[in-house]
């Protein structure tokens, strides 16, 4: 592992670190504001919480890409290209984070650092897209799905990175309907971005650990592909439910919503239905990583189902539940994902069985707490949305009353959500640091 990939690599892992920190602070200062308000108050932490998160998932994703495009692509990447994103990308991150601590906001949801930031992860982005499609373009025959998805992904976040920002043009601030409009919608189709990203890695493991690299070809498999393409294109149409729209634009995605997922329980089943024993034991921790993100897929795939009919967002759109979705999916599935990819590159699995036995106890640490987690953001979701919705009440504090223990229940889970994933993250980062190639 080259200097620059390794602190990519570490830098990622920091960031997930900080991701569930700053969550488990910004819960308490939600809880007790009287106590955190003269420190770090919730709408300070929240930022952090949220573009560490969102840094968290991108430069996962990146870092798997640039680690295994090696193998995948024929031509030889630019390292130069590679090093001047990396730089660029962790600097701009640092800066953010400086301006929050310093309490200078100014951007959007998601991007709520001084906009003027955006520059430089604009060109920082179009670094590692020099750095990808240079060898890609080189690489002559049949591609993999997995190159098909990385390559999609990496292009659409371009797009809806864009998009996001399109808010800096006088004439999109001149009607708020179609400032949020879009906002919504881009912020939607950025999540399918980083999905088929993280997909393509998920895909990616399945071929090397099972040794068929058949379940990267085909036309099974190019469906499925299309099938997350339509959903990164048009699924955002259920983030603007509650913004006046044509009737057909709602239709459409709530049709498309039906298929969230599909592609990757469909990959995830053949996958763990046809590997032999033998590949599955050399392979365990990784093998553990994936398919707890196909437990997530699924109870996450029923809650967004329900979210995505319109009567049932008319009370779920803006409470917990909305909150529980995100979480789910961003720790549930793309964290245990990437954290699959990571032992697989680190080759935790070959590692002392001190190691191995501390990476698998704080593994079901973490989904024993992410699932009281999950449940108690979703009672607090019902309650919220019950209160608000059914029985018209206006004034928060009369609203949140009995959403207020089910929201204490919801942060002592997340503590044993912060301690495995911090256990987890030290111990890869230990590895990363002492790793050497074979």
């Amino acid at each position: 592992m080259q200097k620059h990939l390794r602190l990519y690599f570490i830098t990622a892992l920091l960031l997930l670190s900080a991701t569930v920190l700053f969550g488990m602070l910004a819960s308490w200062a939600f809880l007790y504001p009287e106590t955190y308000n003269q420190y770090m108050p919730f709408y300070q932490l929240r930022p952090f919480h949220v573009s560490a998160a969102l840094f968290w998932i991108i430069s996962g994703a990146t870092s798997c890409i640039l680690l295994f495009k090696k193998e995948s692509l024929a031509g030889s990447s630019s390292v130069v290209l590679e090093q001047l994103f990396i730089y660029t990308w962790i600097g701009t991150i640092i800066a953010i984070f400086v301006c929050y601590g310093l309490k200078k906001f100014g951007g959007r949801e998601y991007w709520e650092f001084p906009p003027v930031l955006g520059l430089p992860l604009l060109v920082s982005w179009l670094l590692l897209m020099g750095a990808y499609f240079i060898p890609l373009l080189k690489t002559k025959g049949n591609k993999p799905m997995y190159v098909w998805m990385w390559t999609t992904g990496m292009f659409f976040f371009l797009v809806t990175f864009i998009e996001q920002n399109l808010w800096l043009v006088p004439w999109f601030r001149q009607s708020y309907l179609r400032e949020l409009t879009i906002q919504w919608k881009a912020n939607g189709a950025t999540v399918g971005a980083w999905n088929q990203m993280i997909y393509g890695t998920s895909l990616y493991l399945m071929v090397k650990i099972s040794g068929d690299v058949t379940k990267a070809q085909g036309k099974t498999v190019f469906f499925f592909y299309m099938l997350g393409l339509s959903n990164l294109m048009f699924n955002w149409g259920h983030h603007i439910y509650n913004a006046p729209s044509a009737s057909w634009i709602r239709d459409t995605s709530y049709i498309i919503s039906m298929t969230e997922w599909l592609f990757l329980i469909r990959m995830l089943q053949g996958f763990r239905s046809t590997l032999e024993e033998g590949r599955k034991l050399k392979h365990l921790i990784t093998y553990r990583f994936l398919i707890a993100s196909e437990f997530w897929v699924f109870v996450n795939l029923l809650l967004t189902l329900a979210m995505s009919v319109p009567a049932i967002n008319r009370y779920t759109h803006g409470t917990h539940i909305t909150v529980a979705h995100s979480m789910g999916a961003t720790i549930g599935i793309n964290t245990m994902i990437l954290l699959a990819g990571f032992s697989y590159i680190l080759e935790i699995d070959q590692k002392s069985e001190r190691i191995r036995k501390t990476i698998i106890a704080n593994f079901w640490l973490c989904q024993v707490s992410l699932v009281a987690f999950w449940i108690t953001l979703i009672a607090a979701g019902i309650i919220k949305g019950y209160r608000t919705t059914a029985l018209n009440l206006t004034s928060f504090q009369e609203i949140m009353m009995p959403v207020m223990p089910a929201l204490k229940a919801f942060s002592i889970a997340g503590i044993g959500v912060v301690i495995s994933l911090v256990i987890i993250s030290v111990v890869y980062i230990r590895q990363a640091i002492r790793f050497k190639e074979a």
